[in-house]
């Protein structure tokens, strides 16, 4: 079984490693490609025609330059280009929950949205900050991984992938909560302003807004959150709509 480990707080970051020791109970071939620096927001932005430098930095291991979502794509079409693609991808472990419109730019969730692209199993891993660790906690995620990758024909359809959460302290049952609304990036600080020109800031934080039944709820009352995310983005249009478009 070959599982491809990515994320987007850095390839120093220490819950890359713990998600790698927790991987390695279920295989031996494990393989890390991350960013060279933390890319927080990123989504699932890809570099383009533009140079990326990859390091290896010990068997197994690169470092990328570019994006989270480049991650994957240089291990796709460069690191295993001429060798048996991965079986499975996790994302992670985030520092931080990804919730609410996180799902929708959070450089974890973008790796595996683009594992999808490439027909890969994909989860990705958050927790939150300052989390309690024991050293039960990466058997505990290795055995979740283990039973996630058993149930895959469950959830991995086409386009699919799990964003699982992490609450403070492990191990611990298992909910499947509503999305709720939390954003990031609600506020702006000026730094500096000279007549037409004015530089802003967007700090980090968010208001930790919660409804009954929504992920944070589930998270803070100690449960880890799992859900099903899918990059389809569809809604049909009323037939009615579209043929009274042009009329």
């Amino acid at each position: 079984m070959r599982i491809l480990i990515c994320n987007d707080d850095g390839i120093e970051a220490p819950g890359l490693a713990r998600l790698v020791n927790a991987a390695g109970g279920l295989s031996d071939d494990v393989w890390v490609v991350a960013p060279d620096g933390k890319r927080t927001a990123a989504g699932s932005s890809l570099t383009i025609a533009r140079p990326l430098t990859m390091r290896r930095v010990k068997p197994n291991w690169y470092s990328c330059s570019g994006t989270p979502a480049d991650c994957v794509v240089s291990a796709m079409t460069w690191l295993f280009a001429d060798a048996r693609k991965p079986d499975l991808l996790l994302a992670g472990v985030n520092d931080g929950r990804n919730v609410a419109e996180d799902l929708a730019y959070s450089g974890t969730l973008g790796i595996a949205r683009e594992a999808t692209f490439w027909g890969v199993p994909a989860i990705g891993f958050s927790r939150v900050k300052n989390p309690e660790f024991t050293d039960r906690d990466d058997p505990w995620l290795g055995a979740l991984i283990a039973s996630l990758w058993q149930s895959r024909a469950g959830w991995a359809t086409e386009g699919h992938w799990l964003s699982v959460n992490l609450p403070t302290a492990l191990p611990a049952e298992i909910r499947q909560p509503r999305i709720g609304r939390d954003k990031i990036g609600r506020t702006a600080e000026i730094v500096e302003s000279d007549g037409d020109r004015t530089v802003i800031t967007v700090p980090r934080g968010r208001a930790h807004a919660s409804e009954p039944g929504d992920e944070n709820e589930a998270i803070d009352t100690g449960y880890v959150s799992i859900n099903r995310l899918n990059w389809f983005g569809e809604t049909r249009l009323d037939e009615r709509f579209v043929g009274g478009i042009l009329d």
